[in-house]
């Protein structure tokens, strides 16, 4: 077990700090077909993630261990990311959840994954980090990890939506899908590819002409309310929940596991701060009728030159 951990903290060390980590936690199937597409989805993120150039580590598939849970697997795969870092810590959770009115669980081979333990091994980290809970009842989820600089997506509105979810099917094939791209700018959001799922969730129960028992959320203003995909009109959120808040879906649209080959081209630290400035923007805009024209256009050419000299220093140096 030494020698394990050994060998993790010298991989660790080795790998670029800015570098994604793909972090896919299959859970306990309870039959032998969900086993089956438990698995093809863990293998769309692997493939995604590979295409993306993202370590890639899945958890719950192989063989159990006499000596560690599963449970006990994922809080140290968290404690062996780094802290602090410019690149994304994606968190997949496929399978099943439950909810006893108070705490909501992801279902796993021997103990849980409740809500609360998964807020308390994330709480070190001071890096982006986004959390897609594919499972049922998963919406409490949304409350418990919502913060600045997270992205946070449940497959249910309710913890009382616990009947199997289809959105870990969809999500898992729209992350990488050029379709999903409704901005076409050559790369797939995280929110695009929320939109896409949620809206072959909804087909798939219209079709089959049944009740849909899921209404995926997400969260990335960290209000732990969440916006349902209905509430966008493209790429941009219409409604918002709570008077003052920001809407939903701005960070979310700034996290692509595949990226474009200008966006490739960018350093993490300019990413960085182009993405500070985009959000900077987007909350003027929120703002503007609350504001004096002057006021506004004043400081959004402010922001705008910020970002074209951003632009510009990138592309002075040397390719």
């Amino acid at each position: 077990m030494l020698a394990a951990l050994l060998a993790a903290v010298f991989t660790k060390a080795a790998e670029p700090v800015d570098r994604p980590t793909v972090l896919v936690v299959v859970g306990a199937p309870g039959e032998a077909g969900y086993r089956t597409n438990f698995s093809r989805w863990a293998g769309l993120w692997e493939k995604a993630s590979r295409d993306g150039g993202a370590k890639f580590v899945c958890l719950g598939l192989g063989e159990t261990k006499e000596t560690t849970t599963d449970l006990e697997q994922l809080k140290t795969a968290l404690a062996l990311e780094a802290r602090e870092s410019a690149g994304e810590l994606w968190l997949v959770l496929i399978g099943h959840g439950t909810f006893d009115g108070k705490e909501a669980k992801f279902n796993l081979r021997g103990p849980d994954l409740s809500a609360a333990d998964l807020a308390e091994s994330l709480k070190p980290l001071r890096r982006p980090l986004a959390v897609v809970d594919c499972a049922s009842s998963s919406s409490p989820f949304i409350n418990r990890l919502s913060a600045t600089n997270r992205v946070i997506i449940a497959a249910t509105r309710s913890g009382y939506e616990q009947n199997s979810t289809r959105f870990g099917r969809f999500i898992s094939e729209a992350i990488a899908d050029p379709q999903a791209d409704l901005d076409k700018d050559g790369q797939t959001s995280l929110l695009e590819a929320f939109l896409m799922a949620s809206r072959r969730v909804a087909e798939f129960y219209e079709t089959e002409g049944r009740l849909a028992t899921e209404h995926a959320l997400l969260d990335d203003n960290g209000d732990g309310l969440g916006t349902p995909a209905d509430w966008f009109r493209g790429i941009r959120a219409v409604k918002k929940a709570k008077e003052g808040a920001s809407a939903d879906g701005l960070r979310a649209h700034q996290f692509h596991l595949i990226r474009s080959p200008q966006e490739q081209m960018l350093s993490s630290e300019l990413r960085a701060k182009r993405d500070e400035l985009e959000l900077a923007i987007a909350r003027l805009r929120d703002a503007k009728s609350q504001m004096k024209e002057d006021d506004y256009y004043r400081q959004l050419e402010k922001l705008a030159i910020e970002v074209a000299r951003l632009y510009e220093r990138d592309a002075s140096k040397p390719q």
